[in-house]
């Protein structure tokens, strides 16, 4: 039987999931942007700031979500009110949620710096314009906690491969990562997979490079994540009812199979943390809003 306390915050939780208000003060979003020294163009992005951030004084950690191929940053508002929920019931404690803007469509992207440099897509350092400009701006803008502990990365499908890859590259700048329906691809992405098409893993006029990709990937990275000794936590979320490639020979690289696979690589590393959830659900929201409500309670804690 639950006690008083814990149907309370329970009902608060599902209410306020359903947009049914409690009276808690609403958190902020702005749409914001900087010039980005490393892209040469403005950087833009989304910002969520917890109710009663003008008035605390108060240093918050800091979770940047990484949108998908095809969408913007906008696409991750849509938790907005899951994200106040979730603060407002006490599961987790107030945060700020960066929300950025990277263009794949146009631009070689899955969150890695492009060697591409042919003219069928516009190839960035992107990696590079997150580490040296994003983040710098952030925490000199709002009142971040600026050590690892306080600071996580999450997204879904592309933007769950650029939040294994930044957290797996730089762990000594991030302490957890939230990994929705992640497009990573072990060893090699199928031929027909996007990550070939856009030039994001491309060398010269060469759209897909195996040796890049390859060296970007999570397995390069297990071993220096291992020799950092540094606690690293990962949640990791799939559908059931994911896109399955027709031809069987490929089963192997369909996204339920390689989350399982990441999981089956980072669970034998010692310092870092794994948990992997199953829903019901395709490639879509109906699997990323509860790995989004699990996973954040889980970085959380």
């Amino acid at each position: 039987m639950l006690k008083p306390l814990c149907l309370l915050i329970s009902l608060g939780l599902v209410l306020a999931l359903a947009g049914v208000s409690l009276g808690q003060e609403e958190s902020i979003t702005l749409r914001e942007s900087f010039f980005s020294d490393t892209l040469h163009r403005d950087f833009r992005y989304n910002i969520i700031l917890p109710a009663g951030y003008d008035q605390s004084g108060e240093r918050y950690p800091v979770i940047y979500l990484l949108h998908g191929r095809g969408d913007t940053g906008t696409a991750w508002l849509r938790v907005h009110d899951t994200l106040d929920a979730l603060i407002a019931s006490g599961e987790i404690p107030p945060i700020i949620a960066v929300l950025p803007d990277m263009p794949s469509s146009s631009r070689a992207s899955y969150y890695v710096d492009s060697q591409y440099t042919g003219t069928l897509y516009q190839a960035e350092q992107v990696e590079t314009a997150v580490m040296r400009d994003l983040i710098p701006h952030i925490d000199a803008t709002y009142r971040t906690r600026t050590e690892r502990d306080g600071r996580f990365v999450g997204g879904y499908s592309m933007g769950a491969y650029g939040a294994i890859r930044w957290t797996m590259a730089y762990p000594q700048r991030f302490r957890g990562a939230l990994v929705l329906s992640p497009a990573v691809y072990f060893p090699l992405p199928p031929r027909d997979s996007s990550t070939r098409e856009f030039g994001a893993f491309g060398r010269g006029d060469v759209l897909f490079d195996e040796d890049i990709y390859q060296s970007l990937n999570y397995p390069a990275l297990l071993a220096s994540v291992q020799a950092s000794g540094l606690p690293l936590s990962t949640f990791i979320a799939v559908g059931d009812d994911e896109w399955r490639n027709p031809n069987y020979e490929e089963r192997m690289h369909d996204l339920d199979m390689e989350a399982h696979m990441f999981f089956n690589h980072v669970v034998r590393v010692p310092n870092i943390t794994a948990e992997l959830r199953v829903y019901d659900g395709g490639h879509d929201w109906d699997v990323w809003r509860p790995g989004f409500i699990e996973g954040m309670r889980f970085l959380f804690s």
